[in-house]
């Protein structure tokens, strides 16, 4: 980071200490303490229903303050994660300087910051999601040479009491402002907020999704983020979803992640947008058009998909979502700006476009300012997804591409250029082969490949056992099929997970 762009960061961690965050000692944090008058520090860390636990302290003195910083604390890892055994479950939590925040909804000055789990030995938790990660892509730089960046799309409904002044136009909400959207004004407060936190925020908007039922008003919104590396990415996501479901609270109304509210409205997913850069630079187009580099990439995530959806679609609803006419993926596919394939390329400035000259005919051409930013975009993912072990998986997904000898032809074989729900295309889509169906078949296609994910002791043996043991708990076996026409057994569903991760 340059000093301009820590003038520009919203970090106020960054303002103050003046230095990146990935830079930031126990000594920057102390210091940021005390021009603050912070009086709290909470200890925050993903357990394995993916929500963000907290653990608070009070510190007494400056001795009690180091310690906090520098030696963590000790939780009951059995409370937290069901594979570790209460017969020996201490497990030590180590604050990531980089990743502290102020509280932006205590009076009482706070200060939050993530945490990596250890065990007895001082060693990292090996089957922490956040380590495995942390493992995956520590490979994936050694043997690749490649930094990754990745971004998600988190999309959200605000459930509210109905409002008939300017009531929602059912299904009609993509980028409307208020008083259509009626909770603009809490988006916005969530990108400053988010923004203020470290995230690195691209934009917001109102979502597709809108309608009310019930007497119960449903608007759906979308928060995006820009790309940053995988590990950074995550946490973006995890502080993004904690701080709407404050404000929600503070506004009296529910926010859910949920990939369904109700059959035969927009679902919510959480698409995800990866790169790959080569000391600095994209390298996922070349001569203005997709690189094979790009190529092996999706032919990889495709490779490995249906696994994929055990980490990223993790409860029975997610497979309501899975379904045609809905802009979410059913077949193993991809193609160029085609919101029915499992993996888009999206629009990606490439190429020697002027477009800002046309708009603006005073504007000088500076070819300089133009570079490619190329991601493709997998579909698939849900709110219900542990970022972590899903974010984990894409980097395996990812490096397999790139070492996959028929990578090149596997994608020329899967690329579609129509959509694939229209009748017309239905003789072309039974040759495509199709995601799981089901929180079932999710967990057999990752036990399929689960030596792809369990190499080099990325991926213990014990969590693939673990998750698909649990999605097995589920017996969600052609699930949509029984609930079809039954309103009141799809409603207590979706609301059983209506807070899922």
């Amino acid at each position: 980071m340059k000093n301009n762009d820590i003038q520009t960061s919203r970090n106020e961690l960054e303002q103050l200490i003046r230095k990146p965050a990935e830079q930031f000692t126990s000594d920057d944090i102390i210091r940021f303490i005390d021009a603050k008058g912070i009086k709290m520090i909470n200890f925050r860390y993903a357990a394995e229903d993916g929500k963000l636990k907290a653990l608070n302290f009070v510190p007494f003195s400056r001795e009690h303050l180091v310690s906090i910083l520098t030696a963590g604390e000790r939780v009951d890892g059995s409370s937290l994660f069901s594979f570790v055994e209460a017969g020996s479950s201490d497990l030590y939590v180590i604050p990531r300087y980089r990743t502290a925040f102020v509280n932006p909804f205590t009076t009482n000055p706070t200060l939050e910051i993530l945490c990596s789990f250890y065990n007895s030995d001082g060693d990292p938790l090996e089957s922490s999601p956040e380590y495995i990660l942390t493992k995956a892509y520590r490979r994936f730089r050694e043997q690749t040479g490649f930094t990754m960046k990745a971004l998600g799309e988190l999309e959200y409904y605000v459930k509210s009491s109905s409002d008939d002044l300017y009531p929602l136009t059912d299904q009609k909400g993509y980028h409307q402002s208020k008083p259509y959207a009626k909770f603009e004004d809490l988006r916005i407060e969530a990108l400053e907020l988010c923004a203020r936190a470290g995230c690195h925020i691209k934009y917001g908007h109102s979502e597709v999704g809108s309608f009310t039922k019930d007497g119960e008003d449903y608007e759906q919104h979308e928060i995006e983020f820009l790309p940053v590396e995988v590990g950074h990415a995550v946490e973006q996501m995890l502080i993004a979803k904690w701080i709407l479901r404050m404000l929600g609270y503070e506004y009296g109304v529910e926010v859910s992640f949920a990939p369904k509210i109700t059959v035969g409205k927009a679902g919510s997913g959480m698409h995800i947008h990866m790169l790959l850069e080569k000391d600095g630079v994209n390298v996922m187009a070349h001569d203005g058009r997709l690189s094979d580099v790009a190529r092996r990439m999706i032919a990889g995530l495709l490779d490995l998909s249906k696994a994929l959806t055990a980490f990223g679609n993790t409860i029975p609803t997610s497979y309501l979502r899975l379904v045609p006419h809905q802009e979410a993926p059913t077949n193993i596919c991809w193609g160029d700006r085609n919101r029915s394939v499992l993996v888009r390329v999206p629009l990606g400035w490439s190429g020697n476009l002027k477009m800002i000259n046309d708009a603006n005919p005073a504007e000088p051409y500076n070819s300089d300012r133009q570079s490619s930013r190329q991601t493709v975009e997998l579909r698939s993912p849900d709110g219900s997804a542990d970022v972590y072990l899903l974010m984990a998986g894409l980097v395996v997904a990812v490096q397999h591409g790139l070492e996959m000898a028929d990578a090149l032809q596997r994608a020329k074989d899967l690329y579609v250029d129509y959509n694939i729900f229209k009748a017309k295309d239905k003789s072309a889509e039974r040759k495509l082969d199709a995601l799981p169906a089901s929180c079932s078949e999710s967990a057999d296609a990752l036990l399929q490949q689960r030596e792809l994910f369990e190499k080099d002791g990325i991926f213990p043996a014990g969590v693939i056992d673990n998750i698909a043991r649990k999605l097995k708990s589920f017996n969600d076996e052609k699930l949509s099929e029984k609930l079809f026409g039954n309103n009141d057994a799809i409603a207590e569903l979706v609301k059983q997970y209506l807070h899922c991760s």
